[in-house]
């Protein structure tokens, strides 16, 4: 009577083709691993550490800042980290008035609003075009803008400074508005273009069909749909143009019409051997609130937009 062997599972047949441990098969051992879980805590503390340690570096100097505003010269150099004994308000009314940071402030104001209405504006019409619509050339005009944005403006400083003064816009607010456009409309441009791409092409479609005109469906329809990429880029061009010191040094050096950059640095040179250092830092503050209270009330719609761009 024959007999049939049977090979255990996992045990080496020693007639099975091949050599020994030919046809078996082992299971390696489990080899002990941290659980994602543990590890999505670790990244997570690891992060947030360095969050809290970058927001550290950057409150402390504007925290720094606006205490030293409401002290005395005196108290600024013998106690510099010490919070003052009273809140000096007469720094910020002695800033705003004998410094002329009012002016300063006003012409900003001006300036930026009309630059910013303006490069928005302008900038969300060549985007919304170049978008939607394919022409011979459209893409050699984007590739243009994007060419603008590689181009250093310290280059471009004295033939723009000629081109102003032939065309008589030389220390004019206007002028400084029409700079900060051609300046900003490179990055607007872009930024817009990559977010109108992603709007769902149905919705103008729809617009067309029920008789809608080209202007009607971009202002009423699709600029609508793009408000998170707006405020976005918007506050960008803010910050960039709230802060430009090179260009109205450059075009603008009226003192009736100088912008509060030139203000600050005006109000840093001539103090001489008076020190109104209060004064300095109260004017510094006051540049900065304008951009902190920009961020701070449009800071979920810097996100929205910059998300909703990023993926279509």
């Amino acid at each position: 009577m024959k007999t049939t062997d049977t090979v255990p599972t996992g045990v080496e047949n020693p007639g099975s083709p091949g050599g020994p441990g030919a046809g078996v098969t082992k299971t390696a051992p489990p080899v002990p691993r941290r659980t994602a879980k543990a590890e999505g805590a670790t990244l997570n503390v690891f992060s947030h550490g360095v969050l809290i340690i970058w927001a550290i570096m950057v409150v402390t100097p504007l925290l720094w800042a606006v205490m030293t505003s409401f002290k005395t010269d005196r108290a600024i150099f013998t106690s510099p980290w010490a919070l003052p004994d009273k809140l000096h308000f007469e720094n910020w009314s002695r800033a705003w008035t004998e410094a002329h940071m009012s002016d300063y402030f006003l012409n900003t104001i001006l300036v930026v609003g009309g630059s910013l209405f303006g490069t928005l504006l302008l900038g969300s019409m060549a985007a919304y075009v170049l978008a939607r619509f394919d022409f011979p050339g459209s893409r050699f005009i984007y590739f243009l803008f994007i060419g603008g944005m590689s181009f250093p403006i310290i280059l471009a400083l004295v033939p723009l400074f000629y081109v102003m003064q032939n065309m008589a816009l030389l220390n004019t607010l206007h002028g400084l508005i029409l700079v900060y456009i051609a300046y900003s409309l490179p990055f607007t441009v872009f930024f817009l273009t990559a977010f109108f791409r992603t709007l769902p092409s149905s919705v103008a479609e729809a617009a067309f069909v029920d008789g809608a005109s080209h202007t009607r469906t971009f202002f009423q329809v699709m600029l609508p749909m793009a408000k998170p990429g707006l405020i976005s880029v918007g506050i960008f061009n803010f910050l960039g143009q709230w802060n430009q010191y090179l260009l109205p040094t450059v075009l603008n050096t009226e003192p009736e019409g100088k912008v509060l950059s030139q203000g600050l640095v005006q109000l840093a040179v001539s103090q001489g051997y008076k020190g109104d250092w209060s004064g300095l830092f109260a004017g510094l503050v006051m540049a900065m609130l304008p951009v902190l209270a920009a961020y701070i009330i449009f800071q979920r719609q810097v996100v929205a937009g910059l998300t909703a761009g990023a993926v279509k």
